[in-house]
């Protein structure tokens, strides 16, 4: 009897809440069974038709954009590009938009709904308009699924799904674009990075980046394009500084930055200085060009004081299995010379063949495994000098011709203790391999050379 009780009292309780909803959230029913069919807010309003915004943000900031021929551009309080993205996300939800339910036709207190003063006031001029169109927003509804919001030349109060706040309640910041420095990344040649006092250069050579300074080496291209990447896409946190004053830019370590990065398209530059750590661990930056500072995620300032090693190509060697066609390798004072040679007939396969010391067909297989191996060696690191390496006295060298014989590099090969190195000619030092790759490329030779 006593449970029977207790489900009774909740059953009311559940109705009582029920009750609420209905009438606190929904105010009132639907006026007629037409009004259940949703309609757009701004009926035929077409996204790209909008030239004109004013957004009222809830915390205060009201921005206002224009569309000019370049695309968005904030224009009050700041001048400024705009973050297309995010106008975009305004414009293409004014013109689509709809009213979740009709709760009031002719509310008598809008302060019921949040809107005799609203939180968020989206303005917009279309194409043809004389004056501004108004999207007002209020309050959540009880459930939190919904936002109260109006027209302001109408007295209909409706609703419209929560998720679009996000979409209309953006600060000036937010509209603004945070893009950090616009380049065009094609016509990048040259990037200059001197992080606490250590030059970086890299150039572009052709379509292949190299290590200018400290040392001159074959640059990773994927390691140098992220890096451009990078820079192109790096967004600021905040601003911390409009019109900094000298003691301000020596409150944020940018009277003597800890890092610049110039990047050079042909006789263009941009410049980026980076100076200290904020308390939360941004680091605050100027654009060379504008006096501004702003602050960027650390993590990337950080990464400046990679060395030169970073950015080097790995790969020890350029050839690949597939374009090689000459293979001559010297081992304890002997040499031994491989040919690729094209099929001939109607399903033609190249085959390889030992040119020295003893002319014969080589196992196509075997030979593979071996161009795999050579072509798969990487460095694990390098060093400044070729002491102690073994490369005094080489353990091997590999001259390698491909592309039909148009290009060939020489590899001279080391070992000192259980430890493998490379030398390539023309770049300082040597690179350290790992000698189990090594020890495997020498097996494969001589599986080949049986």
């Amino acid at each position: 009897m006593r449970g029977l009780r207790s489900t009774i009292a909740l059953a009311i309780v559940l109705i009582g809440l029920a009750a609420y909803i209905y009438f606190v959230t929904w105010k009132k029913p639907a006026v007629d069974a037409g009004d259940s069919k949703q309609e757009k807010v701004f009926a035929a309003l077409q996204a790209d038709k909008i030239e004109e915004l004013r957004v009222k943000a809830e915390k205060g900031d009201v921005t206002a954009l224009k569309k000019g021929g370049d695309g968005w551009q904030v224009v009050d309080p700041v001048a400024t590009r705009a973050d297309e993205s995010q106008v975009s996300g305004i414009t293409s939800s004014l013109s689509s938009v709809a009213q979740t339910r009709v709760v009031d036709e002719n509310p008598s207190d809008l302060k019921e709904y949040g809107l005799a003063e609203p939180r968020i006031d989206v303005g917009f001029k279309a194409a043809g308009d004389k004056d501004f169109r108004h999207l007002l927003i209020g309050e959540k509804s009880a459930t939190g699924s919904d936002l109260f919001a109006k027209r302001a030349n109408d007295k209909r109060v409706f609703l419209i799904p929560a998720s679009q706040e996000q979409t209309f309640n953006l600060s000036t910041f937010d509209l603004r674009d945070k893009t950090l420095i616009k380049f065009d990344r094609d016509k990048v040649d040259g990037i200059e990075v001197n992080a606490d006092g250590k030059p970086l250069q890299m150039a572009k050579d052709g379509g292949e980046w190299k290590i200018a300074r400290p040392v001159q080496a074959r640059a990773d291209f994927g390691s140098v394009e992220g890096l451009v990447g990078r820079l192109q896409t790096l967004q600021m946190k905040s601003i911390a500084a409009s019109d900094p004053t000298p003691a301000d830019l020596k409150k944020f370590g940018l009277d003597k930055p800890a890092a610049t990065i110039n990047l050079t398209m042909g006789s263009a530059r941009a410049t980026l200085l980076v100076g200290g750590k904020a308390e939360d661990g941004t680091a605050y930056v100027r654009d060379g060009s504008r006096p501004a500072v702003m602050t960027i995620d650390g993590a990337f300032a950080d990464d400046l004081k990679k060395g030169p090693d970073e950015y080097r190509r790995k790969d020890i060697f350029e050839f690949r299995p597939f374009n090689a066609n000459r293979l001559e390798l010297t081992r304890n004072g002997q040499t031994a010379v491989f040919e690729k040679v094209k099929g001939q007939g109607p399903n033609p396969q190249d085959k390889w063949r030992r040119v020295s010391p003893n002319s014969a067909d080589v196992d196509r297989e075997k030979m593979d495994a071996l161009l795999s191996k050579l072509s798969n060696l990487r460095a694990a690191s390098f060093t400044e000098s070729t002491a102690k390496t073994g490369l005094a006295s080489p353990a091997m060298t590999v001259l390698v011709k491909f592309e039909d014989g148009k290009k060939e590099e020489r590899i001279t090969f080391g070992t000192a203790d259980a430890d493998a190195y490379a030398s390539r000619p023309g770049e300082p030092g040597a690179a350290k391999l790992d000698a189990t790759d090594f020890n495997e490329a020498v097996k494969a030779l001589d599986e080949i050379s049986k």
